[in-house]
């Protein structure tokens, strides 16, 4: 498992690259796939008191069960949970510590997020990890994430394996050092058949860019003879979105964002049109399982209707 314990010894801390001194805050959410939009469903309150759940492991052939925390119920969990990570460097500043200590806090939030999305079944999980406009940080910062980065998916590597855990990257790749290009894809290539958990890592990543690359693309297509205009739908544009091609199920369901902010901050900003939206006053270093457990019981409460009525007696 990737539990935070057992990682902090399979990372230890001072094999990280070594700390800068700026206290800059990053928006560090980042968080790959082909998706089915859900069908509308409504979701049913679930009581505090009901019993916990125990369900199979998904993608290692089943056997021993694990449990839901109180309160949920895996028919109505989300398939795909995407995540705004925000607050890391307001962690680090309101304890005194530089930034880069928020980033390697939040790096074992997300250890343990990763953990129980495995658990718990969720088919998806989408980080925000470092946005396009994340360049204009500070260049000590914005390295040593480079960094942080790169040591981190080369040393997971045989854990996404075990766990079946497929990693995607998506975002502006151009911009990210040579080292880390080579080895993100390599990675992709070797974990291309692992089925438990999507996680897609944006990083260097714009809603907004990769609405208007999809929209290049479709525009060559017709310039070229292979596309006609009336043949241009919702669908066509999905497809050519890079969350088109990296995850089973390309819409998010829920939505959380940590800190406090209450925006998106240009983040799957089409993918998000019926996105069930939570925000959660604390700090993403902090964010736990009680935390996450929270987030998702308030989405099995929400009602999703897609816009249609949640009766015909309406």
């Amino acid at each position: 498992m990737l539990g935070a314990a057992r990682l902090s010894s399979h990372f230890p801390l001072e094999n990280l690259p070594k700390p800068i001194t700026s206290s800059a805050p990053v928006l560090t959410a980042p968080p790959p796939v082909t998706f089915v939009k859900a069908k509308p469903r409504l979701s049913v309150p679930v009581s505090a008191a009901e019993a916990r759940v125990a369900i199979p492991r998904r993608g290692d052939g089943g056997g021993d069960g694990l449990l839901l925390p109180l309160g949920l119920q895996r028919d109505f969990l989300p398939r795909h949970v995407a995540v705004i990570m925000d607050g890391n460097g307001r962690w680090a500043a309101s304890r005194g510590l530089p930034a880069s200590a928020g980033h390697e806090a939040g790096y074992r939030a997300l250890q343990q997020m990763v953990e129980l999305s495995c658990k718990w079944g969720i088919r998806v999980l989408t980080v925000f990890a470092f946005s396009f406009e994340n360049w204009l940080r500070p260049k000590p910062e914005v390295d040593f994430l480079m960094m942080l980065f790169e040591h981190v998916l080369k040393d997971s590597l045989e854990d996404f394996l075990r766990e079946g855990i497929r990693v995607c990257i998506i975002g502006d790749t151009s911009k990210l050092p040579k080292s880390l290009q080579k080895l993100a894809s390599e990675l992709e290539g070797k974990m291309a058949n692992n089925k438990r958990l999507d996680l897609i890592v944006a990083i260097s990543y714009s809603g907004r860019t990769d609405i208007v690359q999809a929209c290049r693309k479709i525009a060559s297509m017709v310039k070229d003879g292979f596309l006609e205009p009336e043949d241009i739908n919702e669908s066509l544009v999905a497809q050519e979105l890079e969350t088109g091609s990296a995850a089973s199920y390309p819409y998010p369901d829920l939505l959380i964002r940590t800190s406090g902010e209450l925006r998106l901050s240009n983040f799957l900003l089409w993918e998000s049109a019926y996105t069930e939206l939570y925000f959660a006053n604390t700090q993403w270093p902090d964010f736990g399982e009680e935390d996450y457990a929270e987030a998702l019981r308030t989405f099995q409460k929400r009602q999703r209707r897609f816009g249609l009525r949640e009766s015909n007696s309406e």
